[in-house]
C-alpha cells in the first residue's frame, strides 16, 4: 500500500510523492524527502508505516511539524485529506488507491456467406483428364499425411507391439524375465553415504531503520550536551572553591 502527499505551498504545489515506507524528511541529501528550504532543518521528520496505516513524528526540528494547525511533539496518525506541514511548507494527505482493474471481453459472432463458402461443383463428366491426376496426388499426399508415426515405422520394418511383447518372457506373477539391470556406480572408500552435513545457521543482519538511526544521534548528541553542561557547572564550583 502506497500512501501520497501532495504540495500545496510554494513553488511545489501540485507535485505528489509515493510513501510506501519509513522515509525521512529534511534539507539534507540523505533524506528520504529532499525539501530544499532553509526553513527546514536537515533531519526535520519522518512518516512510518504501521499495519498500513501512515504515522507523521517531528525529529526536535527547529520550526516544528504540524498537522492540521496543530503542532506535534509525538507519532501522530495521518489520514486522507489532513494537511501536514513541515515549517511553512504544507502538504495534503492522499488516500493509497485502491487497485481494481476490471477486464470484460466482447465476443463477436462471424456469419459466413453461404454463397462464399461453398465451392462451385464440376461435374464429374466434364473434369479434364489434367484435373483429375492432380485430384488424386493431392489424395495421395494427404493419405500419406494422416498416417501415424507408427504406422510408418511399421510399414518401414519396424517390428509391432505385439511381435515384440512375443520375445519377452514372462514369468507367472506377470514379471519379465532375462533384463539386464544396470550396476550402480562403485562408491569410493572413506565415503559415508549415510553421513549427513550438519546445517549451519546463516546470521541474518536486520535492517536498521534510517528513522531509529536518526533518534539514537539524537539520544547520543542530547546525553553528550548534558554531560558537557554538568563539567562546566563542576568547573564553575571549583574556581569559587579555591578563589
Amino acid at each position: 500500500m502506497t500512501w501520497k502527499i501532495q504540495a500545496i505551498t510554494s513553488e511545489l504545489t501540485g507535485q505528489e510523492i509515493g510513501i510506501d515506507r519509513d522515509m525521512l524528511v529534511g534539507r539534507h541529501q540523505s533524506a528520504d524527502i529532499v525539501l530544499q528550504a532553509a526553513e527546514i532543518s536537515r533531519k526535520h521528520a519522518a512518516f512510518l508505516l504501521k499495519d498500513q496505516a501512515l504515522w507523521v513524528q517531528d525529529l526536535n526540528s527547529s520550526n516544528g511539524s504540524f498537522v492540521n494547525d496543530l503542532r506535534i511533539e509525538h507519532e501522530t496518525l495521518l489520514k486522507e485529506g489532513d494537511i501536514v506541514q513541515f515549517a511553512s511548507l504544507k502538504f495534503s494527505v492522499l488516500a493509497p488507491a485502491q487497485k481494481s482493474a476490471a477486464v470484460t471481453m466482447e465476443s463477436t459472432e462471424v456469419v459466413a456467406d453461404p454463397k462464399v463458402m461453398q465451392p462451385e461443383v464440376i461435374p464429374a463428366t466434364e473434369q479434364p483428364s489434367e484435373a483429375v491426376a492432380v485430384s488424386e496426388t493431392e489424395a495421395a499426399h494427404v493419405e500419406e499425411a494422416s498416417k501415424t508415426v507408427a504406422q510408418q515405422m511399421n510399414e518401414q520394418g519396424m517390428p509391432s507391439l505385439t511381435e515384440r511383447d512375443r520375445e519377452v518372457q514372462v514369468s507367472r506373477d506377470g514379471m519379465p524375465q532375462q533384463v539386464a539391470i544396470p550396476k550402480p556406480a562403485p562408491i569410493p572408500q572413506g565415503v559415508d553415504v549415510q553421513a549427513q552435513p550438519e546445517p549451519q545457521p546463516i546470521a541474518i543482519e536486520e535492517p536498521i531503520s534510517r528513522v531509529e538511526q536518526v533518534k539514537e544521534e539524537q539520544k547520543n548528541a542530547s546525553i553528550g550536551l548534558i554531560s558537557i553542561i554538568a563539567l562546566i557547572i563542576l568547573a564553575i564550583i571549583a574556581w569559587l572553591f579555591f578563589k
